[in-house]
């Protein structure tokens, strides 16, 4: 039986995504991957998961745009339903409007392209207080630096991967200013990132996904 002893995010455990789209379905994904092995796990998830769609450009777009939906959902309903303050409550309102701004140029990108973009999912967020939301705010934004940094090699379009390029380093940003708030090293001891493969990625996470 796992416990949160077991995985290293138990925050991210206990986000819930409610959606039917294949691109929900990824990010839930991500997630359970994102809290059983930690954010660098994020990546290999996301580039496997989306290799085996072979839905191209406008499929990769759909899930960087159900990930948006869920950070924008994050900041701009559940921070606001905290009452949070000082920085907090800036960077909530700042990132918020960030993040809405990215699903705005994804859904138009999508549209661009001659596809539909994804219906938005509902989402649950486990935070109930500023130090929780906080937290989870430091494992969302680095798991959506994972997911895009999964997501690109995939992209076909240079122009797209581009766009998708200065979007993940707005999330870095986000991820790098929270980490400091709460007193978090913004960067990892080494330098470098440490990702798993995806064997190891995907056999420990296939148990824990649900459709």
């Amino acid at each position: 039986m796992t416990t949160d002893q077991d995985i290293a995010s138990p925050e991210l455990a206990a986000c819930e995504v409610h959606g039917m789209t294949r691109s929900s379905f990824i990010l839930r994904g991500a997630l359970a991957a994102g809290a059983f092995y930690g954010t660098a796990s994020v990546a290999p998830f996301v580039s496997q998961a989306l290799a085996e769609t072979g839905g191209g450009d406008v499929e990769i777009l759909n899930f960087a745009l159900t990930l948006e939906y869920l950070e924008a959902d994050f900041y701009n309903v559940k921070g606001k339903s905290l009452g949070l303050s000082g920085e907090a409550k800036k960077y909530a309102k700042e990132f918020g409007a960030e993040e809405a701004a990215h699903v705005s140029a994804l859904t138009a990108a999508i549209k661009q392209l001659g596809g539909k973009p994804a219906a938005k999912p509902t989402f649950a967020f486990p935070a109930t207080s500023e130090k929780s939301f906080l937290a989870l705010a430091s494992v969302l934004e680095n798991t959506g630096v994972g997911a895009y940094n999964g997501a690109a090699p995939s992209l076909q379009s240079k122009q797209v991967l581009a766009s998708a390029g200065s979007i993940v380093q707005i999330e870095a940003r986000h991820a790098a200013a929270i980490d400091l708030l709460i007193g978090k090293s913004p960067t990892p001891n080494e330098g470098f990132d440490k990702p798993l493969t995806q064997a190891t990625v995907l056999g420990a996470v296939k148990p824990l996904i649900k459709a």
